[in-house]
């Protein structure tokens, strides 16, 4: 009987997971699946460029309502992907959400120093999954779809009155959200335009007129919560998508009701947000808007700074060394920031991460979509020259930045950025004639 029940989860397994087969074998037939045949992992290794069209296959399907299956040769084998599941329903998210876990660490813990993770997200709530952003640094959509599927606010709300009674529970909530806060219960208008489409992002380069982007369901759950007597603070710590000003003006509307309660109830002083750079091509790749978006975010939450006699502190996310961008790039991004008044902290130096376009592209130097080769800094050098125009206002990092634009023959960024003006005897030391030839990277 347990072989014949190891033989059943066997086969089961095989039509879920990704498998291996033999080579001179074919994939089951089901459900009249279409699949889509990779380059090899051995014609990869020979080139790049085969790797980058492969992962655009991959991620073309990974954002499909209905994917294709995905086969791979290596070696005498064949990587066997088989098509996604659907996303999980209203309530399919509640019957795994309501199970009754014991939100504590695995036994194994018991005794053990704290986890820093688990002190994190102890009086956390998920309100849905999955991200329909499609950054291209992010692999949120890879793990999680970009088809959100969302709680009732019945289980959300039955889930912070569980962890009012924990009896560590002091009255504040860390989070209320999921990979972006504010996706709960957002979904296509029009199901099937959803099911036809290939869009990497509902948001980018253009929020989808499909895309249902009402906040105001959102605004009426964090009312709920914060009126609750057991809870003193419900925090919204996840990241928020400020795309939605660049949507229809009932939606903007609403969109910033919502921010104004995010801002007067559920931060602690800083509410955190990415634009992370502000150069147009760059942004184009990293799928994000456009940075006037962001200085359109910092005008409502000025007004509601003003209107509410509160003194809340906007705290942007940038990014330096990401694929596409140079150092003009963020000496830009150093110019436009100083005249906002910012002084960056929040900062991070591109990283690659598996299974993203901007991954790809750091590796292969192409964009499989646009098919151009990409430039991107990586070697110790270029990336510390990249990163140090966000510390433009530290004295051991101003002298170094003055240096190196007038090594790249941009004097005229340096009058931008420290509003001084280069003497005729400077452009003419060595330093900076021995570079006034070469052409510089815009």
């Amino acid at each position: 009987m347990i072989c014949k029940l190891f033989r059943i989860l066997i086969s089961i397994s095989a039509n879920i997971c990704p498998h291996l087969i033999k080579k001179d074998q074919q994939p089951a037939t089901k459900k009249n699946w279409v699949t889509q045949t990779l380059s090899s992992y051995e014609a990869c290794l020979k080139d790049k460029i085969k790797h980058a069209y492969n992962f655009k296959i991959i991620e073309v399907e990974s954002n499909k309502y209905e994917s294709d299956r995905i086969v791979q040769e290596t070696g005498d084998y064949l990587i066997v992907a088989n098509p996604s599941n659907p996303p999980l329903t209203e309530k399919e998210m509640d019957a795994v959400y309501d199970l009754p876990y014991t939100r504590l660490p695995h036994p194994k813990y018991h005794n053990k120093p704290a986890i820093p993770a688990y002190e994190m997200i102890r009086h956390s709530v998920n309100s849905h999954r999955g991200c329909f952003g499609g950054c291209s640094f992010c692999t949120i959509s890879a793990h999680q779809g970009k088809f959100v599927s969302s709680r009732s606010k019945q289980s959300i709300l039955r889930e912070i009155e569980q962890v009012a009674e924990m009896p560590d529970f002091k009255g504040y909530i860390s989070d209320v959200g999921g990979p972006s806060a504010n996706m709960w219960k957002m979904k296509g208008k029009i199901e099937n335009v959803c099911r036809s489409c290939k869009r990497p992002s509902c948001l980018f380069p253009k929020v989808c007129p499909n895309l249902d982007t009402d906040h105001s369901q959102m605004t009426e759950l964090y009312k709920e919560i914060r009126n609750n007597p057991k809870i003193k603070k419900a925090f919204v710590g996840s990241g928020i998508r400020y795309d939605y000003l660049d949507h229809q003006e009932i939606q903007r509307s609403n969109f910033k009701e919502y921010i104004t309660e995010i801002i007067t109830h559920h931060v602690s002083g800083r509410l955190k947000v990415a634009p992370e750079h502000t150069s147009p091509k760059v942004l184009r790749l990293m799928r994000k808007p456009e940075f006037g978006l962001f200085k359109e975010l910092k005008t409502v939450f000025d007004d509601v700074n003003l209107k509410t006699g509160m003194k809340q502190q906007l705290i942007p996310y940038f990014i330096s060394s990401h694929p596409e961008c140079h150092e003009e790039d963020m000496a830009d991004t150093a110019i436009q920031t100083k005249n906002m008044d910012f002084k960056l902290e929040q900062v991070q130096d591109f990283t690659p991460t598996p299974m993203t376009l901007a991954t790809v592209i750091y590796f292969t130097g192409f964009d499989p979509y646009t098919e151009k080769k990409i430039f991107t800094a990586k070697t110790p050098a270029e990336k510390q020259n990249q990163k140090q125009f966000f510390f433009w206002y530290k004295p051991e990092e101003n002298k170094r930045i003055k240096q190196r634009l007038t090594q790249i023959n941009r004097p005229d960024l340096i009058n931008e950025l420290f509003g001084q003006q280069l003497s005729k005897e400077k452009l003419n030391t060595p330093i900076y004639t021995k570079h006034k030839s070469k052409k510089t990277r815009i």
